[in-house]
């Protein structure tokens, strides 16, 4: 049975380059250009990493940070989520040669993500 541990977070930005700089000369942390993507992840060394997805009104917005809760079945999950009360607002999605992941809403109406590791046992 999964965990269901925090295991990335996002930080939307209108400029993913100088919000990594920003981070990095703040806290330290390790960054990675993902340039396929238009995407950078950080390192915090303990505790989960994230990364900066660029701003593009669609999937992210000015403000968003997005919380990654792991699972072992993102369909089974957003059935529970919905039982609950919440609402799935992106279905289950792939991330090429990493994984899925998915978007929902909780009944406070945050906005909040599963991710499914391909490497996951």
């Amino acid at each position: 049975m999964t965990k269901h541990n925090i295991v990335h977070v996002e930080f939307a930005s209108k400029d993913p380059t100088a919000s990594a700089a920003f981070y990095a000369g703040i806290f330290g942390w390790k960054m990675q250009e993902m340039p396929e993507m238009d995407y950078i992840t950080f390192d915090t060394e303990e505790g989960p990493g994230g990364g900066f997805p660029k701003i593009d009104g669609e999937m992210t917005n000015p403000g968003d940070v997005i919380v990654y809760i792991e699972t072992d079945d993102i369909t089974a999950s957003l059935k529970e989520i919905e039982a609950a009360g919440g609402k799935t607002l992106l279905a289950q999605t792939e991330i090429p040669e990493m994984g899925w992941f998915a978007f929902f809403e909780d009944p406070a109406g945050n906005r909040v993500a599963l991710y499914k590791s391909m490497t996951a046992g």
